[in-house]
């Protein structure tokens, strides 16, 4: 009944930028912490960047100062900003939504996925 769905993914040269999104939809009463987390090849998953319902972020320390997480509360959707790209950034980047549906039931939900790869 809830869907979180990926987008922005690409290829792009070091240096460079990428803006994803991330839309949840479906039987939602309240979103509370939306995030965004990565896996690189034969790596576990990582945060990236978290943001709460008032605004609050978190970020990893790898991506600190280069990256940017925003929501939109209204839209049920959330972005990552990500500038100077690094090659060590290639990964797949999943969104994570911490939600309460209309039943009153709580999710922890996860996006499928998009594809971040950085190169020359």
């Amino acid at each position: 009944q809830v869907q979180l769905v990926e987008s922005g993914g690409a290829l792009v040269q070091p240096g460079g930028s990428l803006r994803l999104s991330c839309v949840a939809s479906g039987s939602i009463f309240s979103i509370y912490v939306m995030g965004w987390y990565r896996q690189a090849p034969g790596k576990q998953r990582e945060l990236v960047a978290t943001i709460t319902r008032s605004g609050r972020t978190n970020y990893a320390d790898s991506v600190t100062g280069r990256f940017t997480i925003s929501r939109d509360n209204a839209k049920n959707t959330v972005y990552l900003q990500m500038n100077s790209l690094r090659p060590e950034d290639t990964a797949v980047y999943y969104c994570n939504a911490d939600l309460v549906t209309t039943n009153l039931r709580r999710f922890d939900s996860w996006g499928q996925g998009t594809q971040v790869t950085v190169s020359s």
